[in-house]
């Protein structure tokens, strides 16, 4: 169907239906669900904090679900939801009316409130019920509960998995088991119940008859908690129940230590920047991971649902936009990767000798309906190697110290190895991927989905694939390497200068095309070395690497502020002039907020304020639109057409890296660039100030706290740096 053509009435349902009679599975949709989450535990609900028996809701520890349904009733009714407040990180509170009890007059005088708090291995809530009623309230409150252990693939791919029945052992105490897994619920003064209602031994009674077909939705056997209450007039009852989560095949646990970043303290004339600045660290945290056998060393988790564990790519650019506030989670991230890095050649899992992974799960991770069949430990990515090597370099330009360094460069020199010996199968001097086990990704660029690489007619590109925003991954990770080579001590510094010498010709000779608007990178070279020439976001990915020349740089950034590319709340991942073009395209066509930020972070450092600025205008009023919690991605429609971004409707909420963006508008119109083995800070903050004034406060660099003040007609002025390190102010009138 030609993007923006409207189907005849009925045609998507029929479509629809006839997939599902097909076998054909709809993953869940989530945009409209809340997450409260402290990794590895999540609980994605409605907005009235009911947990239903349907899609992606339910109580998950690391990549499996605990509970598949806890919802709330009032003498078996559910009540009217009116608010959802967050909190904190881990922390949501959930208002609703019980219209049907108290006082009999317009106004209601019986309010129900969920207080959720979300552990790391379990939930608790706290009900509070709330009346201003003239006489005693008597109520039965009741939690309706299941569990079914399903893996999160099953859940994303819209699969079943059989329920699990629950067992009652002690008062108010119900127990789900499978294999080495336990789930324990456990009601202070509940009664703890089996069976559906009118069962022998189940209680009887008016109830929600949407309510009771919320089992039959998964067929589960169903649980309950109930206690009897009464509310004083004009007082409160509470109650409280929790869910303890045994779980010892997860691959991932909470970190022991405390978070590894202060919260700076920001002032911005812009209001929007300090809110989205304020809900985005509480979601970092909250994300934040470490493995079994090594719990001091911090990573990110990827995002909620799908991906919350260890992703290299991820978790390697949340750190990397996190350096503004120090550098121990970077190390802790690049830690636990190279103990992972590749050791063999694997074709299956992608692994090779001195690769860094791309993600880690419990067991295989199967999706039906695709053929994607993933091992426990995958290898599926082209950039996450180059990647680490450039997250090495920077940490150690902003000061982590030369202990921590040290013991990663032989892990550096392994995966200069694979830079040199393996990311170039076909020996044309290009980083590139092919999937050869036919189950893996297709695509193993950060656009991963099977459709992402396209030509400017919307024709998809045949693999081998070597994508352009790799090329300057390399590059810089070349060039870095080698400096970190000559400033330890160690060999081969000079080989890796002239690598990046030569690859930089080599992309000039083959990458640049001539489009309607003029001249720039294409997406990528296909399997024939034919240039993809759609005009994509992954070319701004370019700038700062060092690949492109100072008039390169000047192209690429007036094509990405065009309207073409950034009339949206963002930049778009491609054109909309292009022909594989759709708004809510997964890859061409969204807005991805990360991909954004890394655009305008590249755009601020080369001097283009004008331009990074306006991306950076359109991530605060998304930002704005999604509760300051910025989503995986969103829609590219423009902001004309739409007045707000749509949601994607399976996007992660939060995601690291779309958190970290905030993190990025921050440091971007600050400008504080340190580069700690020189000796120097380089001030380079967003000319003329386009966000208006900001202050930052508790930034890090090499492990002191440090402030920036940015003033009205962007001049700045830092404090709190170490005596070793002088500030060069590289202010200037962008291009």
């Amino acid at each position: 169907m030609l993007v923006g053509a409207t189907p005849e009435p009925g045609a998507a349902l029929a479509a629809e239906e006839a997939g599902l009679a097909a076998g054909y599975r709809l993953q869940p949709l989530l945009h409209d669900l809340v997450s409260t989450i402290l990794a590895p535990t999540s609980a994605l609900s409605g907005a009235d904090g009911q947990i239903r028996s349907s899609g992606v809701q339910g109580l998950f520890h690391a990549d499996a679900r605990a509970l598949s349904l806890a919802t709330l009733l009032v003498d078996g009714h559910e009540p009217e939801a009116i608010a959802y407040l967050p909190v904190g990180p881990g922390h949501d509170r959930f208002v609703s009316l019980a219209r049907r009890l108290g006082d009999p007059h317009p106004d209601p005088t019986v309010r129900v409130e969920r207080i959720r708090r979300v552990t790391p291995y379990g939930m608790n809530e706290r009900v509070e019920i709330v009346s201003t009623a003239s006489a005693d309230v008597t109520a039965t409150v009741t939690v309706e509960l299941a569990g079914d252990f399903a893996p999160i693939e099953v859940v994303k791919s819209g699969g079943d998995t059989e329920p699990v029945p629950a067992a009652v052992e002690g008062p108010g105490t119900l127990v789900w088991r499978s294999g080495r897994s336990r789930v324990i619920v456990t009601g202070t003064g509940a009664r703890a119940e089996t069976g559906q209602p009118g069962d022998p031994g189940a209680p009887d009674g008016p109830r929600d008859p949407a309510a009771q077909g919320e089992t039959a939705a998964r067929g589960e056997t169903a649980a309950r908690l109930t206690w009897p209450v009464t509310v004083p007039p004009r007082g409160r009852v509470t109650l409280r129940w929790e869910v303890a989560v045994t779980d010892p095949e997860a691959v991932v646990v909470s970190p022991p230590r405390p978070v590894e970043w202060g919260g700076p303290r920001v002032a911005a004339a812009d209001r929007r920047l300090e809110r989205l600045l304020d809900r985005s660290l509480d979601d970092l945290r909250s994300l934040r991971l470490a493995e079994p056998a090594a719990p001091a060393d911090t990573f990110l988790g990827a995002g909620v649902p799908w991906f919350l564990t260890l992703f290299g790519r991820d978790s390697i650019w949340a750190a990397r936009m996190l350096l503004p506030l120090g550098t121990d989670l970077a190390a802790g991230t690049l830690r636990v990767l190279a103990r992972r890095q590749g050791v063999r050649t694997d074709p299956g899992s992608g692994e090779a000798p001195g690769k860094i992974m791309h993600e880690l799960r419990r067991h295989e991770f199967t999706v039906e309906g695709n053929g994607l069949r993933l091992p426990a430990t995958y290898y599926g990515t082209i950039d996450a190697t180059p990647l680490w090597i450039c997250l090495l370099h920077d940490a150690w330009r902003w000061g982590m110290p030369e202990g921590e360094v040290a013991p990663l460069l032989p892990h550096l020199e392994a995966a200069l190895g694979w830079l040199g010996e393996h990311a170039d199968p076909d020996g044309d001097g290009f980083v590139e991927y092919i999937d050869t086990s036919s189950r893996g990704l297709a695509n193993q660029g950060w656009k991963d989905s099977g459709d992402a690489v396209r030509f400017r007619d919307g024709r998809q590109a045949d693999a081998p694939i070597a994508l352009a925003e790799v090329q300057g991954y390399a590059y810089q990770a070349a060039t870095g390497a080698a400096a970190l080579l000559d400033a330890f001590g160690r060999p081969g510094a000079a080989r890796w200068r002239e690598h990046a010498a030569a690859l930089a010709e080599r992309f000039r000779e083959r990458f640049w095309v001539e489009g309607p608007a003029g001249r720039y990178p294409a997406l990528a070279l296909d399997a024939a070395k034919r240039p993809v020439d759609s005009l994509t976001s992954n070319i701004g990915h370019l700038l700062g690497t060092g690949l492109l020349s100072p008039g390169e740089e000047d192209a690429v950034a007036g094509l990405l502020a065009s309207p073409a590319m950034a009339a949206g709340f963002g930049l778009r991942t491609m054109s909309a002039d292009d022909g594989g073009f759709s708004p809510l395209s997964y890859h061409c066509g969204s807005i991805w907020a990360h991909d954004t930020a890394i655009v305008l972070a590249g755009l601020a450092r080369a001097g283009f304020g004008a331009q990074a600025a306006g991306l950076a205008e359109g991530l605060l009023a998304a930002g704005e639109a999604f509760g300051y919690r910025l989503p995986e991605l969103y829609g590219g429609d423009a902001r004309e057409d739409v007045g707000r971004p749509l949601p994607y409707p399976a996007a992660c909420r939060p995601q690291a890296w779309s958190a970290a963006a905030a993190v990025t508008i921050l440091h971007a119109a600050v400008g504080l660039y340190p580069d700690v083995p020189e000796g120097r800070v380089m001030l380079r903050p967003l000319a003329g100030a386009p966000l208006g004034a900001v202050s930052a406060h508790g930034l890090r660099v090499a492990g002191h706290e440090v402030g920036v003040e940015v003033d009205a007609a962007g001049r700045a002025a830092v404090t709190g740096l170490p005596p070793s390190l002088r500030v060069e102010d590289l202010a200037r009138t962008a291009p």
